[in-house]
């Protein structure tokens, strides 16, 4: 049956029924947080913002007798987007409210491009990624290099941890072993852990320790389940592999920060599929392949594609055993999406 197409009328209505519901909604907002200023708020006081649900963000307070609370605030319509992990000036009001009144400043910041390109911030203050993979879903070098070039671009440390290490001599262990041998001898902070067996995840605390980390990487590969182990009390949906694609379904709806017992903070991020790098530089994807460093600009050419020139020195490197093919195929990969 072929789709049916709206005519401009009716497009017309459709738009404006959405415009008069969003008005409607800013104005409720707008009422209720002209009650909560105008009432009487506390003194101005730190708090950390824990997860964002619209309009209102979860906050924890920071100091004095409220410390360690949380409350649903409402944010000044002056202040920019807020995001877990930011640090922020903030009034208690009534019956668990407050309102946010200023944004301190970010150290470093993790972006991601939104379904339009727009650039948007995911999360802030934050130590370390760590880009957890598995062996089931079949993990992808090129996804893998994707946040290593983002951890760079951000000036964030990454950590490399493979999830279901009790997989890692079954059917599926053989892609997910290469990968760890080929990080292993590049020098990145690798650790395997199993959250099904909660095999060396006293290792895994020891590396989040005083520290703020957010956890990336595919759909289905135990992020949840890790946190889970970690934090029981967080009691984070854990969602199933699909038995027909084995691809991950997605169970984080928001960014939201954890404390550890022992001193540092988790902020478990939506699962993706596909992370886009259309904010970063041609200098950033280069930092990502570390072993490349004493190749690029060397090449005959200045605008090498590095595919088939003669005088390419990453052609060359390979040749010489110095650089991996794969390696060079999701440099290449990760170039063409840029451009």
């Amino acid at each position: 049956m072929a789709k049916r197409t709206l005519t401009r009328r009716q497009s017309w209505r459709i738009d404006k029924i959405q415009q008069e519901r969003v008005a409607r909604a800013e104005r409720r907002e707008a009422r209720m947080l002209d009650e909560l200023q105008g009432g009487d708020l506390g003194h101005e006081q730190e708090g950390l913002v824990i997860a964002h649900f619209g309009v209102q963000v979860e906050v924890e307070a920071l100091e004095g007798e409220l410390q360690g609370n949380h409350y649903r605030c409402y944010i000044r319509a002056n202040l920019p987007a807020l995001v877990t992990g930011d640090r922020i000036i903030w009034r208690p009001a009534h019956q668990g409210s407050g309102v946010i009144v200023a944004q301190l400043p970010r150290y470093s910041e993790l972006c991601r491009p939104d379904i339009r390109g727009q650039l948007k911030p995911v999360a802030a203050n934050v130590d370390q990624i760590v880009i957890v993979f598995a062996p089931l879903p079949e993990p992808h070098a090129n996804l893998i290099d994707r946040y290593l070039v983002a951890s760079i671009h951000a000036g964030i440390k990454p950590l490399l941890l493979l999830n279901k290490a009790d997989l890692l001599d079954g059917e599926h262990g053989a892609k997910a072993r290469e990968l760890l041998s080929v990080y292993d001898s590049l020098g990145y902070n690798i650790l395997d852990v199993s959250a099904e067996q909660g095999s060396r995840l006293e290792a895994l605390q020891e590396l989040l320790k005083g520290k703020t980390s957010v956890f990336v990487g595919q759909s289905g590969v135990g992020k949840s389940s890790l946190v889970n182990r970690l934090l029981p009390d967080a009691q984070v949906a854990v969602g199933a592999l699909s038995e027909l694609t084995h691809k991950g379904t997605h169970t984080t709806t928001t960014a939201r920060l954890f404390h550890f017992p022992c001193g540092g903070s988790l902020i478990d991020s939506p699962g993706i599929r596909e992370f886009g790098l259309g904010h970063v530089e041609v200098a950033d994807v280069e930092a990502g392949f570390i072993e490349f460093a004493d190749f690029l600009g060397n090449c005959r050419f200045r605008d090498c594609s590095h595919e088939h020139e003669p005088g390419c020195a990453l052609l060359a490197a390979v040749a010489a055993g110095k650089i991996s093919q794969p390696r060079l195929e999701s440099f290449r990969l990760l170039l063409k999406n840029l451009a």
